[in-house]
């Protein structure tokens, strides 16, 4: 392996919370390196365009930078236009479109860090992924069927056409409306009594009305069983039905790269939460000198850290690092 300068620090994912920890690192005078698998912020960038964020604008700041927008809250637009600009203000010593492969510390003390372009040594390591890059799937014959996506953009492609969204929270209720107010006829499918509670407060009486008076239809209680070419099985209580459909939107969720996760040697909780193992006084895992940072914290409860209250890792981290 040709010999490469130690960095003080490597950070891996370039999303707020990864360009919070560069901000920071900065500022102690740290040398360091972001490294990105896709464009700066990948995920915001991979959301539904017309997507608003639940937070307000000064909520989503990072390094003190001020956020400003006119609408109560931001959208997706506005939020890469202010992460592009924190990328010019502070000119991050960021690689994009550098997936890392591996992450493995030696008996010397330092971290070897595999790229899909090179290698790194590092004193430390702060993994900040986030959790959008892979979909929760259902595991059901025909999931992966050219017509069914487990990502949304926009509706117009759904337009007059008969489309079905499994799910119950932001993903799929947004989907849901946007394609119905664009012509689709939206059918959901969800398996409990009622709309996520954690939906968005603004938009949850919005589908609530819209299916109560049937312009999009919901079976709840209900699940799908198979998916072909032309139609959705479903169980529901009153027995199997089956829904045409030329679209399925299986919007169930995503999480975070708990393989990985295990493969860099982080101890990950035996139950259903998968909760990798931290101290949440510094943000470091059981293996010392590597750190976590932003929605990774919770595994698979991915509605517990926010880019809002997740920020302050990055100084936590930092402060661990100087000591």
């Amino acid at each position: 392996m040709e010999e490469i300068k130690p960095y003080d620090l490597i950070i891996v994912g370039g999303g707020p919370i990864g360009m919070a920890c560069g901000v920071a690192a900065q500022r102690k005078g740290l040398n360091y390196l972001i490294l990105e698998k896709g464009a700066l912020v990948n995920s915001l960038f991979n959301y539904p365009l017309y997507m608003t964020f639940f937070s307000t604008a000064e909520r989503l700041e990072i390094g003190n930078v001020p956020f400003s927008c006119i609408a109560p809250k931001p959208g997706r637009q506005e939020a890469l236009e202010y992460y592009r600009n924190v990328q010019r203000l502070f000119d991050l010593n960021i690689n994009l479109f550098e997936a890392v492969i591996s992450i493995n510390k030696q008996q010397s003390g330092q971290f070897i860090v595999h790229s899909s372009k090179g290698w790194y040594r590092a004193k430390n390591v702060v993994i900040a992924t986030g959790f959008y890059d892979i979909p929760i799937t259902i595991a059901v014959p025909g999931e992966n069927l050219p017509h069914v996506r487990h990502y949304y953009k926009e509706a117009h492609e759904y337009a007059f056409r008969k489309v079905v969204v499994i799910g119950a929270n932001n993903s799929s209720v947004d989907a849901a409306l946007e394609c119905y107010r664009k012509g689709a006829d939206v059918t959901m499918v969800i398996r409990k009594g009622e709309i996520n509670p954690r939906v968005k407060y603004w938009v949850k009486p919005d589908v609530e009305n819209r299916i109560a008076e049937g312009t999009i239809k919901a079976y709840f209680y209900s699940w799908v069983t198979e998916i072909r070419e032309d139609g959705v099985d479903i169980f529901t209580p009153d027995g199997k039905v089956t829904l045409e459909a030329d679209f399925v939107l299986a919007l169930t969720g995503y999480r975070p790269d708990i393989e990985f996760f295990k493969k860099c040697g982080i101890a990950i909780s035996d139950d259903a939460l998968c909760t990798p193992q931290y101290d949440p006084e510094t943000m470091e895992t059981n293996i010392p000198g590597l750190y976590l940072a932003g929605v990774v914290c919770g595994g698979m409860e991915t509605h517990k850290w926010f880019i809002e209250n997740s920020r302050v890792h990055a100084e936590l981290i930092m402060t661990n690092i100087m000591e």
